[in-house]
């Protein structure tokens, strides 16, 4: 097993790669036992070749989409410590050893490059990416109760623990959001990492689009919100069902019956019956996936202790 292992996911990254492996190489001189390694994903440009000529150990994943990459980087590598970041030169190499040193030595899960405490919002030219950021940040802080500084970076650090029992489900650049909310919701040790930020080169293209990815991250949220939460998701819904078949009820029902003693709305009457109802289900809902959540949970600690197992036994 090595020490560090340095993974750099790439798609059509000509203009940069070259630079970030050889930052990666000088950031990395003084680590024993560590490796960059370039994960092409279906690259139609020079990527594979100057990432090779760099100096990096080049593999392919062809399942398009940034999650398929991180996925097969995963299971593929071992090490005690990975750090992710990405080809397009926006990210300081310079820290990886710092990073590496919060999961070595102090045990850190996961360390957060963290972007929007330093120099994006002044860096990055693209439109309503800033927005986008402080909204996906905002909404998972709130509501999985966390304070992790940059939801979106690409640049983080993780441990072996983390790597290996990580699910990844999403196939995409949600990716980062899906990793947030796992770490935070299994308790896991995050850290928060100030580092500076650089705009793409002239001829560096974003892979990234900000309506139709900014939707998945958000639907994404939505989702984790409600599997990784469900009492209150489905508690929430109890409630408003609720409120809104006793708002119809008491004025277009009770009232009319109590002054004329017949039930003028029927229809009504049955509408609200249905929604009450439907709000009680709702609720009992909750309560059973939220234990069948926590059951998940403890059963996530065991596979922890079996990852810790095995690395030891690698070690």
């Amino acid at each position: 097993m090595i020490d560090l292992a340095v993974l750099i996911p790439c798609y059509n990254e000509e203009k940069t790669i070259k630079k970030v492996v050889e930052d990666c190489k000088r950031a990395i001189n003084d680590i024993p036992n560590a490796t960059i390694f370039v994960y092409d994903n279906n690259s139609t440009d020079n990527t594979v070749k100057l990432a090779q000529e760099a100096g990096a150990i080049v593999r392919h994943e062809y399942q398009q989409g940034k999650g398929n990459v991180i996925r097969r980087m995963f299971r593929e590598i071992e090490a005690r410590c990975y750090v992710m970041i990405d080809g397009d030169d926006t990210y300081p190499a310079e820290e990886i050893p710092k990073m590496a040193e919060y999961v070595l030595h102090s045990n850190y899960d996961m360390v957060v490059g963290d972007r929007l405490s330093s120099s994006y919002f002044a860096e990055n030219k693209r439109p309503f990416h800033g927005i986008g950021n402080k909204l996906v940040r905002g909404s998972i802080n709130f509501f999985f109760d966390t304070d992790i500084k940059d939801i979106m970076t690409g640049y983080r650090a993780f441990s072996y623990n983390f790597v290996k029992t990580y699910p990844v489900l999403s196939h995409g650049f949600e990716i980062e959001t899906e990793m947030s909310i796992f770490a935070t919701v299994n308790n896991l040790a995050v850290k928060n990492h100030i580092i500076d930020y650089r705009d793409r080169p002239a001829g560096s293209i974003s892979k990234l689009s900000t309506y139709s990815d900014g939707f998945k991250v958000l639907r994404l949220i939505f989702t984790l919100y409600r599997n990784y939460k469900p009492l209150q998701f489905f508690s929430f819904l109890a409630l408003v069902l609720a409120i809104l078949s006793i708002g119809f009820f008491i004025p277009n029902v009770w009232i009319p019956y109590e002054h004329t003693g017949k039930v003028l709305n029927m229809p009504t009457l049955v509408v609200c019956g249905f929604c009450f109802i439907a709000g009680i289900i709702s609720f009992y809902s909750g309560l059973i996936l939220d234990a069948l959540q926590r059951k998940e949970r403890r059963e996530y600690e065991f596979r922890l202790q079996e990852a810790t197992w095995k690395k030891e036994n690698k070690d």
